[in-house]
Parts: structure tokens; C-alpha cells; sequence
């Protein structure tokens, strides 16, 4: 038996198969509130402010004056407030539960960071303040733009770039720079990418005008030693290398990759993505790195997401320190101060590159990485790192009996599976993912990287207890032997739980509606 409730959504009185729940004439299933759109709640003349009548005035827009509504929702007070609560809850968040993603590093973010970052004087803070005004904000990214260097074993740090692929772009358009320096940017056309590289490497380097030429990996998944070697020439500008890599892997050669770049009269771009698996433990600067970004959200628990601002300072070598962009941070006589023209940079002795940036835009990131790093200190940072590994490795080893691992032995921050224990269930990657969203957990990152077939990376961070992790681990191990024991509707009809049940994502990507528009009226029967 079924029908349409009163939002216009289906409804049955029968379960929906493995996992089904019973459906309600509301679409609300007890504390678990259906919501429609915000343009579906439009209740014209309700306001959530009172506005006093205009006085008579001459219109002077002409035949561009509003002749009707703009099609904007007119809402109540609470009945916005209710729509923007139930639609949070629809959302996971590391603050609900484990969040899997690997190379995406979802850990907590302490309150503590978000105290700091709404101090009077900081969370205020505005960009076109006199110096003069601002010098404890400045005071801070100096003080942040140390402990980076620090960490990195790198004498120069641009904190312009908004996030990670801006700087690679900032860390490959100061190669570019240096390489112009050199009287060389036209003769170094290609830059070398490992096949597991994040896709925003290739990108980068593609969007300079760079010949992207891809280097192959090993059977034990990190970089082919001699295929790079026999790939350097006179026209290589650099090498865009993740490490720990995207296999969740460290790169053994990492400093022979780096001499033989060097020899070669290249550079060496390091993405820091997985810096957070490394940190407090290895400095890049130390394994011969020109220029690495390096993902606050990551590493340092600035949050993760939601639209921005995000920052991803970006470290320089000695050989590169000089073409780092503008706007930095000086510390001299007078107090601190931004260096803001090539003039007072030249004064300065550097030679940047330009300016990707108007401004910094993301104090509230800088607090909050520099609030972590405080309250860690150097112990509780190289903790962190130690944790994160332990964690994943603890993830590894237990469900390598359920599940196949593509490269043998330990793993960095993340572990990696592939999808072989999946053959001959009719269960793919997608459908394991969206039975995890039944147990409740946001589904691993899925096909990535690449190299691996079905790939399945999982990375829990240093945050999670043991307890979550066991958790975690025993569904794991569920859902793997259901897959096994052919219980396969558990998986290719997965969620059945969610707020929504499985959608055709390809051609949501492909064909995606952009726009609401009110339902057509109904025709009055004859």
C-alpha cells in the first residue's frame, strides 16, 4: 500500500528490502525530521524583521523598476532557523563520528582554537587597519610563519595562499620565477608527476604551461627510481612529489629523488598534504624539498571544508626563499609590517614573483593553527604524527584478513585496500561505500588513488580513540563477510537508511538542476 504525503514525497507501508524502514504519512521518522527546500517554505508577507513603510518618494528606475516578487522565499524567523537546524542534521561531520577519508585528513579541531580565533582584536580584525593598529595580528603570523619554518627545515614561508592547490600553484609559479632568474623558463618546459600524485599536481603544473610527464610507479607502490632518472633532462623545470605519498606510503628514495633533480638543475616541488603523518618527525627541508605547501586543515586542525577561508602556507628553500610572492611579514626596529611593493621588497633583498593575493584574508586559520601548535608543543606535534601512523597501521593489520591490501607491509597515515576481496560477490567499491552510510559512517575515499584498482584509502587521523577505531574495524569486518556470504541486497540498494536513498550521481554531475522552479499547477478535472 502506497501513496503521496502531504509534501508530496512517496510513502509505503512496507518495508524498503534489507535494512527498510517503515515509511510515515509526514516523511518524518520520529526524531529524524523530512525538510523540503527552502523555496518550498515561501509564505508571502512572512519576514523575519518588521520594516517600517517607505515614504513616498519618486521612483528613478524607469521601465527597470520591479514590477512583481524576485522569487526570493519569504520565511518566518523560526521557520528559517528550524530549516537550517534540520538540514545540519542531515549533514556527517567529524564532530558526529569517525570520519574515513584518506588524504583528506578529517580530525578534530579543538574548541580551544575556536576560543582564540574569536578574541577580540583578531576575530575583528580587518584588512585596511592602519599597521599601526594591527600589530599583534601581525605579531602572530610572524610568530606562526616561525614555527612553520621550523617544522619544515625551511628558511622562508609565504602565508598568502588560500588552500592546497593554490599553493602548489604559488610554490611551481616561484620555480617559474627562479628559473626566469636563471634565464631558463623557456628551455624547462616539463615538469615530472607521479601517477599516484594528487590530480591537482598535474593541474597545476598544466596551467603554467608545463608539459606534464608522468613517472611510474613500483610493484610496492612508490616511485620507479630509475624510470624518474631516466626521464631527467636539460628541459625538466621540476618534480611535483607527494610524500608520504598518496598510497599512504613513504617514498624511501626521497633523497636521491632529490639529489638527482638537483643535478639535473630542477627543482623539487613537494606536496604536504600528508605532512600531518610526518610532522614533528621529519623535516621536508632536510630531505633536499625546494617548495611544499602545507595544509593548515590538515596538519594543524583548522577546519576542514565549508566553503573557506582556507590557508595553505607555502615553504621555500634557500634557493627559492628569494622569489616568494608579496604581501610577507617583517619584524625590524619599528615593530612589524608587511612589505606590500616589489620596491620595499627589492629594499629588502628578495626578488618576488608578484602578488597572488589583495590579502591574507584568513586570520581566524592563522590563530588556529598557531593555538594548536602552542598547546601541543614540539612533544605533543611529533605525538601526533606517531599516533596518526599508529592508528592506520592498527587499521591495516586488522582487516587484512577481510580485506586486500595491494602493497605488502606498514602503511604512513593511511591505509589502502583494493577492491579484489570484493570478486565474484557483485558487490563494487560504490556499493560497499553506501552501505557504510547505513552504519552509520561517512563511506572511506573511494577509487583514489588511481594506480589501484577499487581503491578503498582509509585514514582515521591521531584523534580517534581505540575505541572508535575498534568500532569501526568490527564493521568493517561485517560488512566484508555479508559481501562474502552473498547477502548482496545489504549492499546494491544501500542506503536505505539515509535521508535520502541512492541517487544517480553520474547524472547528477552530468545533467545537475540548478535552478528550482516552482511545480506546474494542476489541472482541474473536467
Amino acid at each position: 500500500m502506497s501513496g503521496m504525503n502531504k509534501q508530496g514525497r512517496p510513502t509505503s507501508l512496507a518495508g524498503t528490502g534489507s535494512g527498510g524502514t517503515r515509511e510515515t504519512f509526514t516523511g518524518n521518522r520520529a526524531l529524524h525530521l523530512e525538510e523540503p527546500i527552502l523555496f518550498e517554505l515561501d509564505n508571502p508577507g512572512a519576514c523575519g524583521v518588521d520594516l517600517d513603510e517607505p515614504e513616498e518618494f519618486a521612483p528613478r528606475l524607469g521601465n527597470f523598476a520591479r514590477a512583481g516578487r524576485i522569487g526570493l522565499p519569504s520565511v518566518s524567523e523560526p521557520e528559517v532557523v528550524r530549516h537550517f537546524v534540520r538540514l545540519s542534521s542531515k549533514n556527517y561531520s567529524i564532530d558526529a563520528g569517525l570520519y574515513p577519508l584518506g588524504s583528506c585528513t578529517m580530525k578534530h579541531n579543538p574548541r580551544l582554537n575556536e576560543k582564540m580565533a574569536r578574541l577580540p582584536g583578531l576575530g575583528d580584525v580587518h584588512p585596511l587597519q592602519p599597521v599601526k593598529t594591527v600589530q599583534g595580528a601581525l605579531e602572530l603570523m610572524h610568530e606562526l610563519s616561525h614555527w612553520l619554518k621550523e617544522l619544515t627545515g625551511m628558511p622562508a614561508v609565504a602565508l598568502s595562499p588560500k588552500a592546497g592547490a593554490h599553493g602548489e600553484l604559488c610554490g611551481m609559479m616561484a620555480i617559474r620565477a627562479a628559473l626566469i632568474a636563471r634565464g631558463e623558463d623557456e628551455t624547462r618546459s616539463r615538469v615530472l608527476v607521479p601517477e599516484s600524485a594528487h590530480g591537482t599536481n598535474p593541474a597545476t603544473a598544466a596551467l603554467l604551461g608545463y608539459k606534464v610527464d608522468a613517472i611510474p610507479a613500483t610493484k610496492e607502490g612508490r616511485v620507479d627510481l630509475e624510470a624518474f632518472k631516466a626521464k631527467l633532462g636539460p628541459d625538466v623545470a621540476a618534480i611535483m612529489l607527494t610524500n608520504p605519498n598518496t598510497c599512504g606510503l613513504f617514498e624511501r628514495d626521497i633523497i636521491d629523488i632529490a639529489d638527482a633533480v638537483h643535478e639535473a638543475g630542477a627543482y623539487f616541488y613537494c606536496d604536504g598534504a600528508n605532512f600531518n603523518a610526518i610532522v614533528g618527525r621529519v623535516r621536508p627541508g632536510d630531505l633536499g624539498v625546494d617548495a611544499m605547501h602545507i595544509n593548515l586543515h590538515k596538519t594543524f586542525s583548522t577546519p576542514h571544508g565549508g566553503g573557506g577561508p582556507g590557508a595553505g602556507p607555502v615553504v621555500f628553500s634557500e634557493a627559492l626563499a628569494p622569489f616568494a610572492p608579496l604581501p610577507y611579514v617583517v619584524h625590524d626596529k619599528d615593530g612589524f609590517r608587511l612589505v606590500e611593493t616589489e620596491g620595499d621588497a627589492k629594499a629588502d633583498g628578495t626578488n618576488p614573483f608578484g602578488r597572488m593575493v589583495a590579502f591574507h584574508g584568513q586570520m581566524g586559520m592563522f590563530v588556529r593553527a598557531l593555538a594548536y601548535m602552542m598547546s601541543h608543543g614540539s612533544d605533543g606535534l611529533r605525538q601526533v604524527a606517531e599516533d596518526a601512523v599508529l592508528n592506520a597501521n592498527y587499521v591495516l593489520a586488522s582487516l587484512k584478513e577481510d580485506f586486500s591490501a595491494p602493497f605488502e607491509g606498514p602503511c604512513m597515515h593511511e591505509a589502502l585496500f583494493d577492491d579484489r576481496f570484493l570478486k565474484g560477490t557483485g558487490v563494487e567499491t560504490l556499493d560497499f561505500a553506501k552501505a557504510m552510510i547505513d552504519e552509520g559512517y561517512h563511506p572511506m575515499t573511494m577509487y583514489f588513488p588511481l594506480v589501484v584498482h577499487g581503491a578503498m584509502l582509509i585514514e582515521p587521523t591521531e584523534t580517534e580513540s581505540k575505541q572508535s577505531v575498534d568500532l569501526f574495524i568490527a564493521t568493517m569486518k561485517d560488512l566484508a563477510r555479508a559481501a562474502k556470504s552473498n547477502d548482496k541486497d545489504r549492499f546494491t540498494g544501500a542506503p536505505y537508511m539515509a535521508p535520502r536513498r541512492r541517487l544517480d550521481e553520474t547524472g547528477a554531475a552530468r545533467k545537475p538542476v540548478l535552478r528550482w522552479a516552482p511545480p506546474a499547477p494542476k489541472q482541474a478535472a473536467e
